[in-house]
């Protein structure tokens, strides 16, 4: 799916700002009609969370299903193109009415969808769009929530008490989310009125060779024919073909690499009859050579984070200021890569990624997988969503050079259920590895488990641990720690896979301080990280380290939680840790490519 984009074909008008807002009351939405003005209805920004938007508790714990309403126009123009209503991500159930008419239906709160609203929308005649989310996590979405009766990650319960077990068949309604950051919900990323031409370019696929051979394939609607000018980094064009589909040959082309090398970026002009579109892309070749990622042929290291879409009022809204602190903060702190956890970003973070040299992990929104009393890949109605959530993501980033690796998903349970996990997740990576014409390598995140009895991990292209040595385990034992980080990395040297960190840290308050490095203070942090980085320096197949997290984020309220996650490196409004300080002078002094040999 192509991202909404003006030029001399197409119209683009962005819809967001203040929308009409209400929560319904009833869980299958009977009170609102969606063809009338919204009842008792407030202002509420998009894109943006709506949970943070107001002070009252029923906004923010809301459980089901929220209205949002505004008037959209066609301009008379653009009579006689087609017009595309188009959600960059809408939490996690969607429908979307014009005048009372449902036009789209969606499920999945992470990836774009679209409604072809060509007739129904009357050039110059203002129509009433209506948008329907339902924020409801459960065993059948993606990512998981538990169901009623059963409590959230991290939640608190004392099981078997008459008390508690009678208050709780009483409870209210309410989400409890398998997983660690707060279920923000709404129109969460752009929403947009574009058009086209009745025969259009519908989708671009580019696969780049280092030799400066890229294979294309065009897909149009209707009748015309495809011709490509290839504009090199400086404008000059580098190449020109014609044709749906084919292959073109760029000379001595400049490679995309991570800062701080170059991330040189293409662009292929596609024309179509009437219509043009406008697509970039960067000459790069991943892939796992033994025990090392080789990007264009060189041993690669990652240094970077596992990172969360949130923000103060905006929640998990797009915040593009935000993303560009970010990427500033990343070159200063000397990383090259993020895993888009636990879902994919926004498609305007991967466009700066792409442009500022910041390598991706891009992972679909399959968390909380698991119930060590029960096989979830047995109970959970989930395979049939996640083949479709994987396919969609890969679609929509299969030619962004910043892209190296898919993430199937995060955490699930692959110890007490072995084989089943093993079935489930093979299933996607196969179909990963068939559905991307780049074929990037294929992982998938583990958390702490007996790795000894998790066959699956160990069939990834490269192993992806989530350790919380010296902190969940071994807490405030860092000698101890180190010591069982080396017995599991003896353990995975005998796999012959490169093995990373996707996630290891400590909860730290910022402003705390303690001469003896106690748990929560900034000094732990730094040595914390310190001292298990020394560990995996000793061992020529760790190939990177994604700390958990760049910057504190929201969770659900719980006994474990103080005003959110702290493990960030930075605090949520992007101040700097101590141990970012230590982690700049170490990462500034390793080079992206060739650390290990």
């Amino acid at each position: 799916m192509l991202y909404p984009q003006q030029n001399s074909a197409r119209l683009c008008t962005a819809q967001g700002g203040l929308w009409d807002f209400c929560l319904s009351h009833d869980l299958s939405a009977h009170d609102i009609d969606p063809a009338a003005p919204l009842p008792g209805a407030r202002r509420m920004a998009v894109p943006a969370s709506y949970n943070d938007q107001g002070e009252d508790k029923a906004l923010r714990d809301h459980y089901g299903w929220a209205f949002y309403q505004r008037m959209v126009t066609l301009p008379a123009l653009c009579a006689g193109q087609r017009a595309v209503l188009r959600f960059g991500a809408v939490t996690h159930k969607a429908k979307v009415w014009l005048d009372g008419r449902l036009v789209a239906e969606h499920t999945g709160g992470f990836l774009p969808f679209e409604a072809d609203v060509t007739g129904l929308l009357q050039p110059g005649v203002p129509a009433r769009l209506t948008v329907a989310c339902d924020n409801r996590v459960s065993h059948a979405t993606l990512p998981v929530g538990n169901e009623p009766g059963e409590i959230a990650f991290f939640g608190s319960d004392n099981a078997g008490i008459p008390s508690v077990e009678h208050a709780k068949a009483s409870a209210a309604p309410q989400n409890r989310p398998n997983f660690d950051f707060f279920n923000y919900a709404g129109i969460q990323r752009p929403v947009w009125l574009y058009t086209t031409p009745a025969a259009y370019i519908r989708d671009i696929t580019l696969v780049p060779h280092n030799d400066g051979r890229v294979d294309y394939r065009i897909d149009t609607v209707g009748e015309g024919d495809v011709t490509l000018t290839v504009l090199d980094p400086d404008g000059a064009v580098a190449a020109q073909a014609a044709g749906t589909e084919g292959t073109l040959t760029v000379d001595a082309p400049r490679l995309w690499e991570p800062w701080p090398g170059t991330p040189n970026l293409y662009t292929v002009q596609v024309r179509f009859g009437a219509d043009e579109y406008c697509q970039t892309f960067g000459f790069r070749e991943i892939c796992v050579d033994g025990v090392k990622v080789l990007l264009n042929g060189k041993p690669l290291y990652f240094k970077g984070f596992g990172k969360h879409e949130d923000s103060a009022f905006h929640g998990r809204g797009l915040d593009e200021c935000l993303n560009v602190k970010d990427i500033g903060l990343l070159h200063w702190i000397g990383a090259n890569a993020v895993r888009t956890s636990h879902y994919p970003y926004s498609e305007e973070f991967y466009d700066l990624c792409d442009r500022e040299g910041i390598l991706v992990i891009d992972e679909t929104p399959a968390v909380g997988i698991n119930g060590a009393a029960q096989d979830p890949y047995k109970t959970y109605p989930l395979a049939a969503h996640h083949r479709d959530v994987l396919a969609d993501m890969i679609a929509r980033d299969k030619n962004h050079p910043c892209v190296i690796l898919w993430s199937l998903g995060n955490e699930p349970d692959l110890e007490h259920f072995p084989q089943s996990a093993y079935d489930y997740w093979r299933a996607l990576y196969d179909l990963a590895h068939a559905l991307d014409p780049q074929n990037r390598p294929v992982t998938l995140v583990c958390c702490q488990n007996d790795y000894t009895r998790d066959i699956t991990t160990r069939s990834m292209d490269v192993v992806c641990l989530n350790r919380y040595y010296g902190w969940y385990n071994l807490s405030g034992d860092l000698d101890t720690a180190c010591s069982a980080w080396r017995e599991e990395l003896d353990f995975w040297a005998q796999q012959g896979k490169p093995v990373m960190f996707t996630e290891y840290g400590a909860d730290t308050v910022e402003g705390l301080h303690d001469t003896r490095a106690g748990m929560f203070s900034e000094e732990y942090q730094a040595e914390y990280f310190e001292r298990l980085n020394a560990v995996c320096d000793d061992y020529p197949f760790f190939v990177g380290e994604l700390l958990w997290n760049f910057a504190d984020f929201a969770t659900i309220q719980g006994p474990m939680r103080v005003g959110g996650n702290r493990k960030g490196i930075f605090t949520r409004d992007r101040r700097p840790k101590l141990a970012a300080h230590l982690l700049r002078r170490r990462w500034n002094a390793i080079p992206n490519f060739g650390y290990k040999g």
